[in-house]
């Protein structure tokens, strides 16, 4: 299978080679006098330096189509069915743009006839961006979970792996799924993912020591389910959740996946030592989240309180589900003492009647990205869903229980205080699904989920983010082949930015996972520091 991926790759590039080398720029045309339609999207997007060739094609296809990009002094013309630069002109063309732009002309032929389009760039950011990204492979999960991967992605070339295989686990009669994966400060080396069902556990990787937990315990309401590990510390925060799924009849949400119960673990990795620090029966946590400072802890919380009813916990929550909104919160942490403060309000969504979820903060512990949907806590199936953003430099006033804000014509609160308030991402979102999002570790990018495409499946999506907080233009992960993602029919799932490849092989995640039922963990009643 490596094998034939690799011969896949040598060929795609190959290709490349001869469609920038073979063609040249027509010199009889008409102007079409408007913008190229182009797939992806690239005109005017911001790209960082080290990024892979950015290949593309005319949308609703031509004869044949050439391109003409140039960088200062330097200039290479490629074309055939679609435009796919060579990895070394590419490069020179982002050396020389880097802090400008590559000026691109474009043009295509149909029936013999050649159009010239007008010319747009792709501006080069000297700011670089990881290496190496990893997500998750699924079909939509009402054809199938189990022929499922985790995989990881080189950001520099087209260079793709699959890290973990869920069906070298699966039987016909035993299945499973693998799911989020997560990392100590973008280091491949400490990674953790978990297994659920057959073979179930939390599969630990740290500093090359591989283990398999057993995180089940009576006095928690399930095994870790959304991770966070702490910027430095062997400590890992996750929520524990009863999950269900639940299939819409009349909605363009086709499924509900929601909680029952939740609540905040934090588990010792060296310690293998696991205790409660949020476990408020009418409280759904969720999604926590790291400050890189390591002394704030983000999360996501709805109340919610069951009603004497026939109906069973799952069933009332899917009865009541749009009555279910997150607000966004925060507790203290202080590393010595391995202590966390009581929890603090820190965006009240359900004031406008919104659901705010999956936080990530910034490297520099400025800027709080969130997702904002109508309702519930899994808006990945949501179409309404965007990302919003709060300068946590600033603050704004909460006064009772509601904010004393206000909606403005676009969407964004307009506070009646001259402090920043949390605002609609615009220039990143689409009229389909944002969710899932991660920073980098220069905090200069952003990489997100979005449905913009097709409103079935999540493409991954990347942006520049300045130094104020505004994001660019978002462009869409390049591919060898500018149609790939027309023709993929699985979605991306969790993207994370890593600074390097992870080394462990399928195979050896693979004999983890079927080797024991795991280390169990020992409840305590709250977390000691090493040594302590």
């Amino acid at each position: 299978m490596e094998n034939l991926k690799r011969s896949i790759l040598v060929a795609a590039l190959a290709a490349m080679l001869a469609a920038c080398h073979q063609v040249a720029v027509p010199t009889s045309y008409s102007d079409a006098g408007k913008a190229p339609q182009i797939y992806p999207d690239y005109q005017d997007v911001t790209v960082p330096v080290n990024i892979a060739p950015l290949t593309f094609e005319m949308d609703g296809g031509c004869d044949e189509m050439v391109a003409r990009l140039k960088a200062g002094d330097t200039e290479v013309v490629c074309g055939g069915e679609q435009v796919q630069p060579d990895m070394d002109d590419w490069r020179q063309l982002t050396a020389k743009a880097a802090g400008d732009a590559i000026d691109v002309e474009v043009f295509a032929s149909k029936d013999g006839q050649w159009s010239r389009y007008k010319p747009f760039k792709i501006y080069v950011s000297k700011d670089s961006i990881d290496p190496y990204i990893s997500y998750r492979l699924i079909s939509p999960s009402y054809v199938t979970y189990e022929e499922l991967t985790l995989n990881q992605r080189c950001l520099e070339d087209y260079d793709e792996e699959v890290m973990v295989d869920n069906m070298l686990c699966g039987t016909e009669e035993n299945g499973q799924c693998v799911n989020c994966h997560n990392y100590q400060q973008y280091d491949p080396q400490r990674m953790q993912f978990h297994a659920r069902q057959h073979h179930g556990g939390t599969v630990i990787n740290y500093n090359g020591k591989l283990r398999k937990i057993n995180m089940k315990n009576d006095s928690i309401i399930s095994a870790g389910v959304y991770p966070a590990w702490h910027p430095w510390l062997p400590l890992i925060v996750y929520s524990t959740n009863h999950t269900g799924q639940s299939f819409h009849t009349r909605n363009l949400n086709k499924i509900e996946v929601f909680d029952s119960a939740s609540d905040l673990i934090a588990y010792d990795v060296e310690k293998n030592e696991v205790t409660n620090i949020e476990n408020d029966t009418t409280e759904f946590e969720v999604f926590p989240c790291w400050a890189p400072d390591g002394k704030t802890l983000y999360y996501c919380s709805a109340h919610f309180e069951f009603r004497d009813s026939v109906l069973g916990h799952e069933g009332e929550v899917i009865f009541r589900a749009k009555q279910i909104r997150y607000n966004l919160y925060k507790k203290s942490f202080d590393p010595d003492t391995y202590t966390f403060g009581p929890r603090e309000l820190v965006f009240r969504a359900d004031s406008l009647e919104k659901s705010a979820t999956l936080p990530r903060v910034s490297p520099d512990g400025r800027f709080l990205m969130f997702t904002l949907g109508n309702y519930g806590v899994f808006h990945i199936w949501h179409h309404e869903a965007d990302l919003w953003m709060m300068d946590l430099s600033s603050r704004y006033e909460i006064r009772g229980t509601r904010y004393e804000d206000t909606l403005s014509s676009d969407g964004n609160l307009a506070p009646r205080t001259s402090h920043l308030a949390p605002r609609n991402m615009t220039e990143l979102n689409s009229d389909d699904t944002e969710s899932y999002h991660s920073w980098s570790s220069n905090g200069r990018w952003v990489i997100f989920s979005s449905r913009r495409n097709d409103a079935g499946y999540t493409r991954l999506f990347i942006a520049h983010i300045d130094a104020d907080g505004k994001g660019s233009k978002p462009f869409e992960l390049p591919q060898a082949d500018a149609d790939y993602h027309r023709q993929f029919m699985k979605s991306y799932n969790i993207p994370e930015f890593m600074r390097g490849r992870v080394e462990v092989t399928p195979q050896e995640f693979a004999r983890v996972l079927k080797a024991s039922d795991g280390e169990a963990v020992k409840y305590v009643g709250g977390l000691r520091p090493s040594g302590k």
